[in-house]
């Protein structure tokens, strides 16, 4: 038994040649080449030690990143320009272009902003913000007498 894909017999414009649907969801494509989403996946984690916050950033390069504290504010942005077109190539569809973002998040007063760390591995920017010594978890040992 073979699994085929639905094919909408109603819609004729698909049933009739691919390329035709390409071309009408062209008509509807601003040129961007932005995804819908303008803010990259975050994953953010809390440790003894303070918090991890993750950005999935595929494409942009360590020297793309801006990260600042201002009062409470942890603001992290970034901005990735296209590369220069290559005359030489025949595009029939050219996606790749500018991204940028900015993200903030309110930091809570237990984080010393002194110690916050970023660093950028395959495509994931890690951002690590140490919390105050007075707050850390102090494990004290009792014995028993």
């Amino acid at each position: 038994m073979n699994i085929s894909r639905f094919i909408d017999t109603n819609n004729r414009v698909k049933t009739f040649d691919p390329w035709v649907s390409n071309l009408i969801d062209n008509l509807f494509y601003d040129g961007s080449g932005r995804s819908l989403s303008k803010f990259p996946a975050v994953n953010v984690s809390e440790s003894a030690e303070g918090f991890h916050v993750e950005f999935a950033v595929p494409g942009f390069s360590k020297e793309d990143f801006k990260i600042s504290v201002e009062k409470d504010v942890l603001a992290v942005s970034g901005e990735h320009k296209a590369e220069s077109l290559d005359e030489a190539k025949q595009y029939s569809r050219k996606e790749f272009s500018y991204s940028s973002f900015k993200r903030s998040f309110t930091l809570p007063e237990s984080v010393d902003v002194n110690k916050i760390e970023a660093n950028f591995k395959d495509g994931v920017l890690t951002l690590t913000v140490a919390k105050k010594e007075e707050v850390k978890p102090v494990v004290k040992e009792i014995s028993v007498k």
